[in-house]
């Protein structure tokens, strides 16, 4: 039997960024993962990353490249009734910015580094399952190329998402879980066209939801709101620029540069969140705890506050031998995740057209809007979130 302290179940950006400051603590990890690299790193997920994502990326040695690629964003804009009203977000925020850079070229720089420090992660592992996280002496199991391995552990950190075992593997009576699921899915696309405005653009239309961001000077992506039962092969290349056309104001819509899609994809949304977050010496972090609809840009952010906690704790458990860290962790994680979780559905109920909204439902909409870009109060509690609340 191998005997690590701590077992990383999930090679995504929380458990790569676990990792990567345990590793540098003098922690030993080991990462498993049921996928292999390639799978990894194809996912397109999320793309804007809030200030303390940064700092804490670029606090453990790891913004070379975002620093040099990453795109600094100062503001967003509201689009609605034909016009187009921008967020001072830094003005308002205290000078803090958002930063696009995918959560693709995160999980890539992350690999990198782990491969250059020699800490191992098994990629490709059938049948993990923890053991035991109720006891002293927990225990992960896996299969590897047909050979069954068994690791002993101090602690087991669940970063394995939200169909991961982690949370799977906690009795039901311990734990509380709970949903909204939203009756519409974001039709998102890549193309090689350089993006309609420097800042992201949210748009509510009587035709339904529309954002207009960005991977890169050069790349873009688009969403649109559809009915959960569409299709891709539903939305052709053409089907798809007419219609966001037609979702944003008039000089948004004249500046738009179309070209061939390279990905399009439906995403469900919904608001998740399971409690607590510890199981004896299971930490659950990131998607296997929360999940957030991407209207608020909360999904990769919030793993990643996930981690810093959790790592607080660890290193003070092994550098203080206290356990103060990792008790108030489900405390500390939980109260950010509700307020992330509180801003991800108001932006996605403010914005976005439901099946079943009445006339009523309609105007509040549209006061929400009007009393937003006309209150500096509320400008800047929209920024002091976007931007990303104190970690």
């Amino acid at each position: 039997m191998k005997r690590v302290q701590v077992v990383i179940i999930g090679s995504g950006p929380s458990g790569l960024m676990l990792g990567h400051i345990l590793h540098r603590a003098g922690i030993e990890t080991i990462i498993l993962e049921s996928r292999s690299q390639d799978y990894v790193l194809a996912r397109v997920r999320a793309g804007l990353l809030e200030q303390g994502t940064v700092d804490l990326l670029r606090d453990n040695g790891l913004a070379g490249r975002l620093d040099r690629e990453g795109l600094i964003h100062h503001g967003m804009a509201l689009a609605f009734d034909g016009e187009r009203h921008r967020i001072d977000l830094s003005g308002l925020a205290g000078g803090k910015v958002v930063t696009i850079y995918g959560q693709t070229e995160v999980t890539r720089d992350l690999m990198d580094a782990r491969a250059a420090s020699g800490a191992p992660t098994v990629y490709e592992a059938e049948a993990v399952t923890p053991h035991a996280f109720d006891g002293e002496a927990p225990r992960v199991t896996y299969v590897k190329d047909g050979v069954t391995h068994e690791i002993a552990c101090d602690f087991i950190a669940g970063c394995d998402g939200y169909h991961g075992v982690s949370r799977a593997s906690v009795p039901a009576g311990a734990i509380a879980t709970y949903e909204r699921v939203y009756p519409f899915g974001w039709l998102g696309i890549l193309a090689e066209v350089p993006p309609v405005d420097h800042e992201l653009i949210y748009a509510n239309s009587p035709r339904g939801f529309a954002l207009c961001t960005m991977r890169s000077s050069t790349r873009s992506r688009y969403y649109v709101q559809c009915p959960l039962d569409d299709r891709v092969e539903d939305w052709p290349d053409d089907r798809f620029w007419d219609e966001i056309r037609r979702r944003v104001d008039a000089p948004t819509a004249e500046a738009l540069v179309t070209g061939p899609s390279f990905e399009k994809s439906i995403a469900p949304l919904r608001s998740f969140v399971a409690e607590p977050l510890r199981f004896g010496r299971l930490f659950l972090v990131g998607d296997a705890a929360h999940i957030v609809p991407p209207t608020g840009a909360k999904g990769l952010n919030l793993a990643m506050s996930d981690v810093r906690y959790l790592a607080e704790g660890l290193l003070e458990h092994y550098g203080e031998k206290s356990s103060g860290g990792l008790d108030a962790y489900s405390g500390r994680a939980l109260d950010r995740i509700w307020k992330a979780v509180r801003f991800s559905w108001w932006m996605t109920t403010m914005l976005h057209r439901f099946p079943d909204q009445t006339a009523f439902d309609q105007r509040m909409q549209e006061a929400d809007l009007a009393y937003l870009v006309s209150s500096q109060a509320a400008m800047t509690s929209l920024a002091e979130n976007y931007v990303g609340l104190p970690v």
